[in-house]
């Protein structure tokens, strides 16, 4: 049972439109979300909705603030607009991509997969992760917990692909990959923080 795409995917993929040179993507950060939604297939938009509607389901406004910022190279900052509002917003463009197609098949399989038989493991790793700032755990936590373990965890990797001084030893790699595969995640989702493995 495979997911649909090898790669990162739903609000992490999302998450890594903003880095240092967005802007060239789109004038706000709404436009840029927009132009990759039409680029993409019906599949990506449906987990990226997917993913922010367990978001602005789950976790308060400040805590989506937090895991937006640390998911992102470069998140623009939430000045006029909260967290809640931006997680709607994403779920409005995924909404106005998806009108445009005749036929949208609901995501099946490997891609509802939310992974609870996960959840403590996950948890365990979100509190490993000590190079994250405590607010920045806190938010992972919640999100494994009132939300779902699969989005925690994607979550979590883009944090820790983007938190200055991380690095993982073998042993938590392993750990990652173990759950990456429980997970149904293709080849190069976990594989995204392998560069910062300790070397012996």
């Amino acid at each position: 049972m495979q997911r649909f795409t090898e790669f990162g995917f739903g609000v992490p993929w999302v998450m890594g439109f903003f880095h240092q040179d967005w802007i060239y993507d789109g004038p706000t950060a709404a436009d840029v979300v927009a132009k990759h939604l039409a680029e993409e297939s019906v599949e990506e938009t449906l987990a990226v909705r997917r993913d922010a509607r367990v978001l602005a389901d789950s976790l308060s406004s400040e805590k989506l603030e937090v895991l937006w910022t640390a998911g992102a190279q470069y998140m623009p900052g939430f000045v006029g607009i909260t967290g809640a509002q931006w997680t709607r917003t994403v779920v409005g463009l995924c909404d106005a991509r998806l009108s445009t197609e005749a036929d949208v098949r609901p995501l099946t399989g490997a891609d509802i997969e939310d992974g609870p038989s996960q959840r403590d493991a996950v948890v365990a790793e979100i509190e490993r992760a000590e190079f994250l700032a405590p607010e920045v755990r806190e938010a992972l936590v919640d999100c494994a917990r009132d939300g779902t373990a699969d989005l925690a965890f994607r979550v979590l990797l883009s944090a820790v692909e983007h938190a200055p001084g991380a690095t993982l030893s073998p042993d938590q790699y392993r750990r990652m990959e173990t759950i990456g595969s429980a997970l149904h995640y293709g080849e190069f989702v976990v594989d995204r923080v392998r560069f910062l493995v300790e070397q012996p």
